[in-house]
């Protein structure tokens, strides 16, 4: 009897042992940041305190772009799902853009995207068709864009990932993961109308001359890309340069300078040549320089924490190519992520029985 007991107990200690040395696999599915406690309530406080100091809407409209030194950029507190009016298969679209049970769902209509992109717009909400998903992540994470495939096709087929990412941050967004997809392909470019109807519902109201100017930028970089479409990095290296140029832009307007579109243009250039990408770059540069321009006619090319925030995101796009920046961060909220989980706590009640079992 006493060998037996002895035996239980050697067994027990050498599986104690077995575990404490061997790292688990549930780190794995604990990993994303945003899913603890502690980096929630972190990701949270600093939203709010970012949506404390933010300026009515009222004050954003009647803002010059002179004064504007206050805010202009914003994160989430809640996690969110955003399908277009026109979306059709959102049960699937939900698995595809890892929505979680605790996400809230919005729907972006026709006057959103007037309101949020083109006031002279004539889209329809049959038309609004791309859905996201946005979750807040880390302070100081900047933004990361992933585009998924539906049904195993690529259904956006004209934007990439680096040109959500800078075209976001450059509207007043910042600190999420954004997923995109849809259920039939569509260009995409109606679908950041997605993220600032977020924004807008989690108690911010972004300036729609910041949102419009941003937006430009979208289609500015467009023949760019398409021309360089054989080189998978081109992307990150022209929405890092993008960037580069706003962040300048922001730090002599912070110190009482208006550049014009000569200096603007001088910039950019000086920026692609550093990513290395000016010759391929320099004959589609006009309307990138133009939405420039405008971007540093609008509030927040003033705004005193813009250099900071586009710096993350220019970090994110720059050494990044294909249209996945940050699937981990959402892996929790996937199907794959809920049955790892399912899996996991499978594994640790089985363990626990049978750790009762040996001294019943």
């Amino acid at each position: 009897m006493k060998s037996k007991r002895l035996a239980k107990y050697l067994l027990c200690s050498t599986a104690i042992i077995s575990l404490l040395a061997t790292p688990f696999t549930q780190t794995i599915v604990s990993a994303d940041p945003i899913q603890s406690s502690s980096s929630s309530s972190s990701s949270n406080s600093a939203s709010s305190s970012s949506s404390s100091q933010a300026p009515s809407s009222s004050d954003s409209s009647s803002s010059t772009p002179q004064s504007s030194s206050s805010s202009q950029t914003h994160t989430l507190k809640n996690s969110y799902v955003v399908y277009g009016s026109g979306a059709q298969d959102k049960q699937e679209l939900s698995q595809v853009l890892a929505v979680g049970n605790n996400f809230k769902q919005l729907t972006a209509d026709a006057n959103a995207y007037k309101q949020f992109i083109d006031p002279n717009g004539s889209t329809t909400n049959a038309a609004m068709i791309s859905s996201v998903a946005v979750v807040p992540t880390d302070p100081g994470s900047g933004i990361k864009v992933n585009i998924k495939k539906f049904n195993g096709q690529n259904t956006i087929t004209k934007v990439t990932a680096q040109q959500y990412a800078m075209v976001a941050q450059m509207a007043g967004v910042t600190d999420v993961t954004i997923t995109v997809s849809a259920n039939t392909p569509v260009s995409g470019e109606s679908a950041l109308t997605g993220v600032y109807e977020a924004i807008q519902d989690d108690g911010v109201q972004l300036d729609s001359q910041n949102t419009q100017s941003a937006n430009q930028m979208l289609g500015a970089t467009n023949d760019a890309i398409n021309a360089n479409k054989d080189n998978n990095a081109y992307p990150g290296k022209l929405m890092a340069a993008v960037g580069d140029t706003t962040k300048a832009i922001n730090q002599q307007r912070q110190n009482g300078q208006d550049p014009n579109k000569d200096q603007i243009q001088s910039m950019l250039d000086h920026r692609l040549m550093l990513h290395g990408i000016y010759g391929s770059t320099k004959d589609h540069e006009e309307p990138i320089v133009n939405a420039l321009v405008e971007f540093n006619h609008s509030p927040i090319s003033s705004s005193k924490d813009y250099s900071s925030h586009v710096a993350d995101t220019i970090k994110n796009v720059k050494g990044s190519s294909g249209q996945i920046m940050n699937d981990a961060k959402q892996f929790l909220n996937s199907k794959d992520g809920q049955q790892a989980q399912q899996q996991a706590q499978s594994w640790f009640d089985r363990i626990v029985q049978w750790f009762q079992g040996l001294f019943n």
